[in-house]
């Protein structure tokens, strides 16, 4: 698997899986009917942020990651991220690769930490990932989110020290 820079010919991959996560609307706080202009610019970042891609050896790509800082102004040292790996290849290490790519990035950008303000607490699979990468629980906003299954469920913010 190869992580490189996303590019504008990237976003026609992106869009299906994107739209068809946000739509569920059990893992992301953006609109469930968020079009595919708002999308696009919600995902594919301009400096300083930074938008890649992870791709198999035919040039498929697996999933998506955007990282930037949180925050701007005095707060600009703490950085953010935000990962989607297409379902068909989930459970291939797309998203462990996307977040130490991620986490690298951060390192060499001079970040001081990476903060997660929205884990959706029944998206159980990615806070396994997120500790297991070295991530805590910071707090957990009881009933902060949605699920359109589960009714009103936590928002955790994460949070690790680089």
């Amino acid at each position: 698997m190869l992580i490189r820079e996303a590019t504008a010919a990237d976003w026609p991959a992106i869009w299906p899986f994107f739209h068809a996560i946000v739509e569920a609307g059990e893992t992301y706080t953006y609109p469930r009917d968020m079009d595919e202009p708002a999308g696009r610019e919600s995902w594919m970042l301009q400096p300083p942020g930074r938008t890649v891609v992870a791709v198999d050896e035919a040039g498929t790509v697996l999933g998506s990651a955007k990282m930037n800082p949180n925050h701007m102004g005095g707060a600009s040292h703490i950085a953010s991220a935000s990962f989607m790996v297409d379902p068909r290849y989930g459970g291939r290490g797309v998203g462990r690769a996307l977040g130490e790519h991620v986490l690298a990035w951060a390192r060499v950008e001079g970040y001081r930490a990476m903060q997660f303000n929205a884990v959706v607490e029944t998206n159980t699979v990615a806070v396994a990932l997120w500790k297991s990468l070295g991530f805590q629980i910071m707090t957990t906003l009881p009933e902060g989110f949605r699920h359109p299954a589960k009714g009103y469920v936590g928002l955790h913010i994460m949070y690790q020290q680089l």
